[in-house]
């Protein structure tokens, strides 16, 4: 228990630590405008007044707390974030998260769709944001084929998949920052040193320079946490486990056994 106690104490990153940056980076208006234009180059005449965001903050689940969304030009886009570890289930997220962000928009709005007359929808885009290496990975993914055989059913989500690239856009920037946090964490652990210098890499290499440079110390406390959610959970079932080992073996003395 002695062990388990030193490691909680330890200062440790959190393990949505890249998560909580992305928020932080796109809900900057001039970021998220970036990163509109990397999606939509076409459309000169946006401008930081022309987005707005609607990122869930009371959510279905927990795993959808870290997913953006924002309207722009009529459009509902939605970028859900992968990690490393691929999973197609990431479109039951984009499903979920994009059923509550109509239910909100309609809220907002203040239509009823109970009514007979017909609201109105902004067009939904949605993307997922993996950070991990492509692969032979595809471009685009989809419920019926990942789930149903590719089979005609009656509800369908499909979405664009963002791998890192070769350009210099705002995000392929945020894919090479996580890498780099992949890279310092396999050598200093989920630590303050990984992510001191996963900032002081990505600010020589000009990766998110401008963003680091200005919040850097909101990074770092973005970043780090007192206590790492998955040690705690892990700490807190070895403690059960030894509470309960321990009142069985009461029950057994009692029992002279």
């Amino acid at each position: 228990m002695q062990d388990d106690t030193r490691q909680i104490e330890r200062v440790m990153a959190k393990r949505t630590a890249k998560n909580s940056v992305f928020l932080d980076l796109f809900q900057n208006k001039g970021y998220l405008l970036k990163l509109y234009k990397t999606l939509h180059p076409e459309d000169a005449a946006a401008t930081e007044d022309s987005l707005t965001d609607v990122t869930i903050t009371n959510v279905l689940t927990d795993n959808l707390y870290n997913d953006l969304g924002f309207i722009a030009n009529n459009k509902l886009m939605i970028l859900v974030e992968a990690q490393s570890t691929w999973t197609v289930n990431i479109l039951v997220r984009v499903l979920l998260y994009l059923a509550e962000s109509y239910h909100e928009y309609f809220q907002h709005t203040c239509q009823d769709y109970y009514q007979g007359r017909k609201v109105k929808m902004p067009k939904p885009e949605l993307y997922v944001i993996f950070t991990g290496n492509k692969g032979r990975r595809p471009v685009k993914i989809s419920l019926s084929k990942e789930f149903f055989e590719g089979a005609d059913i009656d509800i369908e989500v499909k979405a664009k998949v963002i791998y890192e690239s070769d350009t210099d856009d705002i995000i392929n920037q945020y894919i090479i920052f996580c890498k780099v946090f992949n890279e310092q964490t396999k050598q200093h652990g989920m630590t303050q040193k990984a992510v001191t210098e996963t900032i002081r890499i990505c600010k020589e290499r000009n990766v998110l320079r401008e963003y680091l440079l200005d919040r850097e110390k909101e990074v770092v406390t973005i970043m780090m946490s007192l206590f790492d959610e998955e040690q705690i959970m892990k700490s807190f079932i070895r403690s059960e486990r030894h509470d309960e080992a321990r009142e069985n073996a009461k029950r057994l003395i009692k029992k002279g056994k």
